[in-house]
């Protein structure tokens, strides 16, 4: 039980279990190694492909960020930060392209990296315990693996209130043939609403405001708790990661999951120094937990539009993630 990956060869079925149930299952650059060349293998061998968490708490919680950010104290630290994302994104992108049913069970938390493993193949089976999350924004990041694709395409602004926000849903249902009549068969009949629904409206109204400044404002005018409480948790969110993440959510839309994921790559790629509010914000929240980040830009009104604009420039061409001519 060692492997921090364990594959289970079940006749025409390839299983994939994510084995680091004390860590939540959180992923690495070795479990991504391991990963990536079994599911080529299987795409031509196997009928179908679940992946699934060891445990009951987490499917997967997300990348292994606080190694990440350590590695940054280290000489290199940021190749091999920039290593982890580039196979990270090119793994995320292998899902999303995958010719062969590609089922997650998403049974617990299920945040960033493991949406990444999740949201793009073709199946998510959730159960009463999943916790889904972009969380990026509250650790000095943006909604990344692929987030600018799938939170653009949600319905209204959803999308730019879920990646900004980080807000934690807990009822979620699969979506995508006989794959499907199976997965129908247990399927409850949920006879509940959504729920943000009470909010849709307000979600609309406010997070369609064309500057975070706006959105915060909107949000203020309206005296009701969950205005409020939205109101105070974007202003914790390191302002930089806020306007960055709505200019990719934004923009999102009109793009392919390969164009979403080399720009969210040239993105992340800027942000491994340790001058980063990626580091402070890992430093903060998940290495001395002091919870008081200090964020650089410190307020929006710093973070310019030259400033965001000089994030999503290109790279040089050497160090440019190319999704379409890629390989681990």
């Amino acid at each position: 039980m060692g492997d921090e990956v364990l594959l289970k060869d079940v006749g025409d079925c390839g299983v994939i279990v994510l084995n680091r149930p004390k860590a939540l299952n959180a992923l690495n650059l070795s479990m991504v190694q391991k990963i990536y060349p079994i599911l080529k293998e299987w795409e031509s061998s196997k009928k179908l492909v679940i992946i699934e968490g060891a445990g009951e708490k987490a499917f997967c919680a997300g990348g292994d960020v606080k190694s990440l950010v350590l590695a940054l104290n280290e000489p290199k630290g940021e190749v091999f930060g920039a290593e982890f994302f580039r196979k990270e994104y090119t793994l995320n992108y292998l899902i999303g392209t995958y010719n062969k049913p590609y089922i997650a069970i998403i049974n617990g938390i299920t945040m960033g990296g493991g949406v990444g493993l999740s949201v793009h193949g073709k199946y998510r089976v959730a159960t009463e315990k999943t916790l889904f999350a972009m969380p990026e924004t509250a650790i000095g990041l943006f909604p990344d693996v692929g987030g600018s694709y799938f939170l653009s395409r949600l319905k209204g602004k959803l999308g730019v209130y879920l990646g900004l926000t980080g807000h934690r849903l807990k009822a979620l249902q699969n979506t995508g043939d006989t794959i499907e009549e199976i997965l129908n068969k247990y399927q409850p009949k949920l006879n509940h609403e959504f729920s943000l629904a009470p909010h849709m409206s307000q979600i609309e109204n406010y997070f369609s405001a064309p500057s975070v400044e706006e959105i915060i404002e909107r949000l203020k005018k309206d005296n009701s708790e969950w205005a409020q409480k939205n109101a105070e948790i974007l202003l914790k969110m390191s302002p930089s990661s806020l306007k960055i993440s709505k200019k990719a959510i934004d923009e999102g839309n009109g793009k392919s999951l390969a164009e979403c994921l080399e720009i969210e790559y040239r993105l992340v790629y800027t942000a491994l120094s340790r001058d980063s509010d990626f580091y402070e914000g890992v430093r903060a929240l998940l290495i001395d937990k002091d919870q008081k980040p200090v964020w650089k830009p410190p307020s929006l009104t710093d973070v310019t539009d030259e400033y965001v604009n000089k994030r999503f420039a290109t790279l040089p061409a050497e160090k440019e993630l190319k999704l379409r001519a890629s390989k681990l």
